[in-house]
């Protein structure tokens, strides 16, 4: 296929989606029946009327839709066993705070793939024209760009998870002292939990409100606390409701088990600071050479070239 006839089949593939959209926006010619005129006035007391006189899609896109439903649940099904199982991209999703689905995230991943595909095809015609096999390069680059497309999206989503999650282990230890403080003037765990949600803000007040909201439809608090802690899957947050939890089914004082935590928690984010601190020694080390030393080079050597200079 060369380039001047793949240009031509798409440009008729346009021509041809856009004369179906033209005739189907074309009013139907003759009579209308006596259905269609009562119909307008029966709507209020009949469905048959009301389908009649609903607005109808005239887009090729359901039909489209409908026929290419088998190959997208095919695709589906390859991307569940080549990029991970639906279980890894539920615990992402839910790290990363968003309301997509994992078939809605697959349906991402085969968009990223589509237009992978379509860059990397378009490279390919683009590299073909220096004399190289047309078929062998776009092969090649619609193979590399669906497989880019989807690695991006991957992408994106564990570094929304993996931000999402180190800002919750951030806020973690200031929670945990607030409900401590809570617990110990009295309130009981679920009213902690409510004041915190309430007056916080952060990612991990927004989880706790949602788990307030949850509690207060009826779930019991210890089943929250647990969905709470296996769909975040975060560490520092399964340790806190483990210790809720185990507190709470054996009569421990809660408030003593909060600010032990509370402790642990500070102690843990100190370490993880030292930890960031230790692996950027060679980052931090870049300004220092490449701007700080020179500058002070410049400022202690100018002078005594600027002597020199008048001197001589």
């Amino acid at each position: 296929m060369t380039p001047l006839l793949a240009a031509g089949a798409l440009a008729g593939l346009t021509l041809g989606a856009g004369l179906w959209l033209l005739v189907s926006m074309m009013p139907r010619l003759g009579r209308p029946r006596l259905v269609n005129r009562l119909a307008p006035y029966l709507v209020d007391v009949s469905a048959e009327a009301r389908a009649m006189t609903e607005a109808r899609r005239s887009d090729p896109l359901p039909v489209l839709g409908a026929l290419a439903a088998p190959a997208v649940e095919w695709a589906q099904r390859v991307l569940d066993t080549v990029v991970g199982g639906e279980q890894v991209v539920a615990v992402r999703l839910r790290q990363s705070g968003s309301a997509l689905t994992v078939a809605g995230h697959r349906t991402r991943q085969l968009f990223g793939a589509l237009l992978g595909a379509a860059a990397g095809l378009a490279l390919g015609i683009v590299a073909s024209r220096d004399g190289a096999p047309l078929v062998a390069l776009a092969l090649a680059g619609v193979v590399t760009g669906a497989i880019a497309g989807i690695a991006a999206v991957d992408a994106l989503l564990a570094r929304s998870a993996r931000r999402r999650a180190a800002r919750i282990a951030d806020e973690l230890p200031t929670v945990v002292e607030f409900l401590a403080l809570s617990v110990a003037a009295g309130e009981s765990i679920q009213d902690a939990l409510r004041r915190v949600a309430r007056t916080g803000s952060g990612e991990l007040a927004g989880e706790l409100q949602r788990l307030v909201r949850r509690s207060s439809a009826g779930q019991p608090i210890t089943a929250a606390l647990a969905e709470l802690r296996d769909g975040l899957a975060i560490t520092a947050v399964g340790r806190l409701v483990d210790q809720i939890l185990a507190a709470l089914d054996r009569g421990t004082p809660l408030a003593e088990v909060l600010r032990a935590h509370a402790l642990d928690a500070r102690e843990e984010s100190k370490r993880r600071l030292l930890e960031a601190a230790g692996t950027r020694e060679v980052a931090m080390l870049v300004p220092l050479v490449f701007l700080i030393l020179p500058v002070t080079v410049l400022f202690a050597v100018w002078p005594g070239l600027m002597v020199l200079q008048l001197g001589l």
